[in-house]
């Protein structure tokens, strides 16, 4: 009787660590599987722009453009100009279109800006994009900013921006409400 006991507590063993290597294998396997990207090649659209993107834009690039919004929010328009390009092209969310220079937008915002007593931007999430085969970088936030005018009118809203970015400047704003 003890060898029969002893014989299916081995066998229960070996067939124990059996299954831990199946499992394991499939495991990998499994995770392997899913960490390849596919695109499924029934969607209804297809893209008009790009649809190859990386992460590949500079940390200094994210960071110039996360300091413009500093900037706004600090009333340093100086410091923001210096981020833009010397042609500079805006879509705002009310649909109005801008591209112009640098020193005719920066007089539009500076007018806009000096209406403000205080900017308070909780800035939410960013992500930065690099278009492979168009070979253009963004940087796309996501913030809520608080405006206070100075006649004592409060505003909030939530934003999502595309700032496109070329040669260590901003040359394209797109901004979501």
């Amino acid at each position: 009787m003890r060898k029969v006991l002893f014989i299916l507590g081995v066998t229960s063993f070996l067939l124990s660590c059996n299954n831990d290597k199946t499992t394991t294998a499939s495991t990998d396997t499994a995770s392997k599987d899913t960490s390849v990207i596919t695109t499924p090649t029934d969607l209804p659209y297809t893209p008009s722009y790009s649809s190859s993107w990386n992460n590949d834009v500079s940390d200094a690039d994210l960071k110039m453009v996360l300091t413009t919004y500093k900037d706004w929010a600090d009333n340093n328009m100086t410091g923001l100009a210096s981020s833009l390009a010397d042609t500079v092209e805006v879509d705002f969310s009310s649909g109005e279109h801008f591209k112009n220079s640098k020193t005719e937008l920066m007089k539009r915002w500076t007018t806009y800006r000096d209406s403000l007593s205080s900017v308070a931007i909780d800035m939410q999430g960013w992500n930065k994009m690099y278009s492979t085969d168009k070979k253009e970088g963004y940087i796309v936030t996501w913030y809520k900013e608080t405006d206070n005018y100075k006649n004592g009118k409060a505003d909030s809203a939530y934003y999502h921006d595309i700032n496109q970015v070329k040669d260590g400047k901003i040359v394209s704003e797109q901004f979501f409400m």
